[in-house]
């Protein structure tokens, strides 16, 4: 997919951090964005900023856990422009870091709810239309990282939502292939360094019925701010990534048509063979001093 140019793009997740840099850059390539987001004020606020003209980008309440609501913003989307060229299923949330046996079930339904079937009830409402189009077009997943390469311990409610969205989106880029479409699908892995997103703060959307009963400490819950400047306390001098440079990093990869689109992804192959020698070892892959459990 070479061409953006008057082409139709949706993002969801877009009001704020990745999702509404990646809708800026695909506007700056010509496109149509159709941006999606549970939080209608930030909705607003972002097709106000970067909108421009209502031909150029609209803004759809979107919740992605609710298939019926991904539904209609497809509907939404082919009556407006008739056309899909680009699906961004971006949007994500994340718990509280703690031991599997301390979580609760609604940490689970909350989680995966948004970054899995989010991801599934975009592909079922778009990609059958994407299809029949017979139209070329690409499927980016927002993955992590932190799940799809290397979990990290302590988020394991975030960690096997994001490992569930790799594999789905393998499978889903075999099955595009295997089935003899124009359509391509990629993992996006968000990376270069630290990102700050709203995914620190994704609090703020859980639904009240899917509170946990347990209060957890607030250490568990962090800002960005706040975890950069416990960082440095510490002697850690992290770097953050410009997500407007993110972006542009992955409208190539797109470009590209890119399985895998991730800064220095060249990395993971000694992470990945490390993991790999310690699972035919029949040992845990994780590196629990790094997480604080030894």
């Amino acid at each position: 997919m070479q061409d953006f140019e008057n082409r139709v793009a949706v993002v969801t997740g877009g009001a704020s951090g990745i999702g509404k840099a990646l809708a800026k850059a695909l506007l700056g390539e010509g496109m149509k964005v159709v941006i999606a987001d549970v939080e209608k004020p930030a909705l607003e606020a972002t097709v106000g900023e970067i909108g421009g003209s209502a031909a150029n980008v609209i803004g759809v309440v979107t919740d992605v856990s609710n298939p019926a609501s991904v539904e209609a913003l497809a509907d939404r989307v082919f009556e407006t422009h008739g056309a899909c060229h680009l699906l961004c299923n971006n949007a994500g949330v994340a718990a509280p870091n703690l031991d599997l046996w301390n979580t609760e079930s609604a940490d689970f339904r909350w989680v995966h709810g948004v970054n899995v079937m989010g991801v599934a009830h975009g592909v079922q409402a778009f990609v059958p239309r994407m299809i029949a189009s017979g139209e070329e077009g690409f499927v980016m997943n927002t993955s992590s990282g932190d799940g799809g390469i290397s979990p990290l311990a302590q988020q394991v409610v975030y960690a096997s939502s994001k490992a569930a969205v790799s594999i789905m989106t393998e499978c889903l880029a075999a099955q595009l292939i295997g089935r003899d479409t124009r359509l391509r699908a990629g993992i996006f892995y968000p990376s270069g360094g630290m990102l700050n997103t709203g995914i620190w703060t994704t609090k703020r959307n859980r639904p009240k019925d899917l509170n946990r009963k347990q209060a957890v400490d607030a250490e568990q819950e962090t800002t960005f701010d706040a975890f950069m400047e416990g960082a440095q306390k510490a002697g850690f001098d992290l770097p953050v990534q410009d997500l407007d440079e993110l972006a542009q990093f992955a409208l190539t990869g797109i470009r590209n048509e890119d399985f895998v689109i991730m800064i220095g992804r060249e990395s993971m192959q000694a992470t990945l063979t490390e993991r790999a020698e310690k699972l035919a070892r029949g040992e845990c892959p994780i590196e629990l001093q790094h997480m604080g459990l030894t």
